[in-house]
């Protein structure tokens, strides 16, 4: 499918929130609009062109050794990279910065055997660069490496600044995708749009969320939680966006935004006459905003006003993200493919060339959708590809639509480690060569990111492999880069890692691997901690444990980095979190049995797990549910706000928003193992309930029920203090852990 073209644009300034003129920064008005056509060589507005823009991120990445790089800019229809040179003088080529960056890539993992990835690096070179043993070409197989979910913003870091999004963007770049979806500042869009339509700036400010609950308003699922946004915090957050937007097209990435769809505050219709609302209904507990009527001509006007403020603000694409009535909308009596040709002919008008990107997920799209719109004009991204085996023939389903091959192996930014690999080896060549085949890219989809970092590279190195996925030689190979040389206890380690965790697939219906029980909502008998979690570990516990082992016995000079740091805590706290599952049901047993202190001893040992957990993960800063909440913080011009900024992002990990949607099943959607939330909430629940348990054993009665949700969110308003720097280290805990679970066999 032909990639639109890139429509030039000068930007010298946007308009913020309040309507003044704002002037970028150097780093944030570079580059023009869109972002490139896959194999199109684009210079940037300031006059550097991609070559520039490679190096750049290379000094960034690699500041003792990016001199030793030289990239050249080489125009191609294709995405395609060449790398060459000599030992001190290494040449990447390729026709843009992101395919460049690529092109490096692959050679840092295939010949100098390090490692840059989104959770841990392994930068361990000589002062001179090897020579490449011979002159390596890889051709992208698919235009479209697309990657981020909505849900992205909220669950990994809402309140994240331009340190953290610079060097996100890098890494994207650097393995190879090309669309990147930028939600940041989105809020600002609605916030100026709509005050051209009888709203004011305050009830504006209440009708949007906080900025950790906006990808699901933005999905028009919920609105209006849990405090109204500032003026100040609508200013900064536009600027980010701007600034990530136009670096990701500096790096020839296209920013992905998101299009206008008809969500609209209260009260639309009666402020506005000639309009027609649809009601939405509710969404786990919220109520929905309306639905603006896109045959209308007051959807037209609406539309019309929303791109025109999304360009000023942040440049215009080529590509703009819609999901039409999401998880359960409301069509009322509109139909839904006449809905669908208005939504696209308002994109069209104010961006003809632009693709109408639209996620794969449930019934979604209908065929109503794909069978009214044009067809080659719109691309789904499948998050469903390595989820259920029904999946087969997405050309039927989506009427030949084009469509990527995508994987959401995390759900609310669960920290459990895994993916179903074996379905990425079987289908994604198959999928893309049979025929008629529409596959057409990839979609990277985790609903948080920066976790699980063999999948990112695996499924990244997808569209430029030469040959076969041989996923026991891959595993085989990353060992090496990710640490810096062979070493028999890295591969069998993750040896025992790819039959494992990373060897499930989806015959059982579930793409991301079973979360804790450390952080569920108490109770004797619980299977997942998140309503919608799988039930049951997706392999066997005593197979996964012996990587911790092989890993501990890693020889010491290859101990060094972040990336084996990184990958002896996520398998040590793998391994603790799966250990939940085979204890508990001997604490009901004891429970049951009125085996008072056979109950006390396993409580005991429980909790000690638990702190155990808190002490390891405290040891990584990303780990660190203080640091989070300081990040959230630091958006706040006053201290209300910052405690209100710090609500939104903790809640969202906790009871995720009000009792009726903690009740409907959002509580602890988003739990994850980290130090202070571990340690601070889940230990007081399991202690709590416990305690509870034991009373009532002492007691002869049964226990008292207990308002989870109330302590819960008094716990979120005032969770304490919370350490923001790391603590202790890695390796001697993670013999601690060891341990530990030897004497708890």
């Amino acid at each position: 499918m032909p990639h639109p073209p890139r429509r030039r644009t000068v930007l010298t300034a946007f308009v913020g929130t309040a309507g003044a003129a704002v002037a970028c920064s150097p780093d944030s008005s570079r580059g023009g609009a869109g972002g490139p056509a896959p194999g199109t060589s684009v210079r940037t507005r300031t006059g550097t062109g991609p070559a520039a823009a490679a190096t750049a991120a290379a000094r960034r990445l690699l500041p003792d050794h990016w001199e030793q790089i030289a990239f050249r800019t080489v125009p191609s229809d294709d995405d395609v990279f060449r790398v060459s040179g000599k030992r001190g003088h290494i040449v990447v080529s390729g026709p843009t910065a992101g395919v460049q960056l690529t092109g490096l890539r692959h050679y840092l993992q295939h010949t100098a055997h390090a490692s840059i990835t989104w959770a841990g690096d392994q930068l361990d070179l000589p002062a001179t660069l090897p020579a490449p043993a011979a002159p390596v070409t890889r051709r992208a197989d698919v235009p479209h490496r697309f990657v981020l979910n909505d849900t992205n913003d909220g669950y990994v870091n809402a309140y994240a600044d331009w340190t953290y999004w610079e060097h996100e963007l890098d890494v994207l770049a650097l393995h190879g995708y090309n669309e990147v979806l930028v939600y940041a500042g989105a809020d600002a869009v609605y916030h100026r749009t709509f005050q051209e339509f009888g709203y004011d700036d305050e009830e504006l400010r209440a009708w949007i969320p906080g900025p950790a609950h906006q990808p699901w308003w933005l999905l028009q699922n919920m609105s209006s939680f849990p405090h109204p946004v500032s003026g100040q915090l609508l200013t900064k957050r536009a600027r980010l966006g701007r600034r990530i937007a136009d670096r990701a097209r500096d790096l020839g990435m296209t920013p992905v935004l998101p299009g206008y769809f008809g969500t609209v505050p209260p009260g639309f219709a009666d402020r506005n006459p000639g309009a027609r609302t649809v009601p939405q209904g509710d969404w786990v507990g919220f109520a929905r905003p309306d639905w603006l009527d896109p045959r209308t001509d007051a959807f037209a006007r609406v539309a019309d006003a929303f791109y025109r403020v999304q360009d000023d603000l942040f440049g215009p694409s080529t590509m703009y993200k819609m999901d039409l009535l999401h998880e359960g909308g409301k069509p009322g009596d509109v139909p839904v493919g006449e809905a669908a040709k208005s939504v696209e002919k308002a994109l069209r008008k104010a961006h003809p060339d632009a693709l109408w990107v639209i996620l794969g997920w449930q019934h979604n799209p209908s065929k109503e959708i794909t069978d009214a719109v044009d067809k080659s004009r719109m691309l789904v991204v499948d998050g469903l590809s390595d989820r259920f085996p029904t999946v087969t023939d997405r050309e039927s389903d989506w009427g030949s639509t084009p469509y990527t091959f995508g994987s959401i192996w995390n759900f609310g930014g669960h920290t459990v480690l895994g993916a179903n690999t074996p379905d990425w080896a079987e289908l994604y060549e198959k999928w893309r060569t049979k025929d008629g085949s529409t596959l057409h890219g990839i979609a990277l989809m985790p609903e948080a990111a920066d976790n699980n970092p063999a999948a990112f590279a695996l499924f990244s190195e997808l569209p430029w492999l030469d040959g076969d996925l041989d996923l026991k030689a891959w595993f085989d190979a990353w060992s090496v880069a990710r640490y810096g040389a062979a070493d028999p206890h890295a591969r069998a380690a993750w040896d025992v890692l790819r039959r494992t965790a990373y060897g499930t697939t989806r015959a059982d219906k579930w793409a991301e691997g079973a979360d804790g029980l450390f952080g569920a909502r108490p109770g004797l008998a619980v299977t997942s901690a998140a309503s919608w979690s799988p039930k049951a570990l997706r392999y066997e516990a005593a197979d996964f444990e012996p990587a911790l082992g092989e890993l501990l016995a890693v020889r010491r000079e290859l101990r060094r980095s972040s990336a084996y740091r990184r990958d002896l805590l996520d398998v040590a706290r793998q391994a603790l979190s799966n250990r939940s599952r085979v204890l508990l049901p001997r604490i009901k047993d004891a429970y049951d049995r009125r085996d008072t202190p056979r109950f006390e001893k396993l409580t005991r040992t429980w909790l000690g797990l638990i702190d155990l957990l808190d002490r390891l993960v405290a040891t990584d800063a990303r780990h660190l549910l203080g640091r989070a909440l300081a990040d959230a913080r630091g958006w706040g011009a006053d201290a209300r706000e910052r405690d209100r900024l710090a609500y939104d992002q903790l809640s969202l990990l906790t009871v995720w928003g009000t009792r009726a949607g903690a009740d409907a099943g959002l509580k602890d959607y988003a739990n994850r193992e980290w130090a202070g939330l571990v340690g601070g909430l889940y230990r007081l629940r399991w202690k709590t309930y416990f305690g509870e348990l034991r009373a009532a054993l002492d007691e002869g009665r049964a226990p008292k029920d207990i308002d989870w949700f109330a302590l819960e969110d008094r716990w979120t308003r005032q969770p304490g203090r919370l350490p923001v720097r790391p603590t202790g280290d890695t390796y001697a805990i993670a013999k601690q852990v060891r341990a530990a679970l030897a004497r708890a066999d």
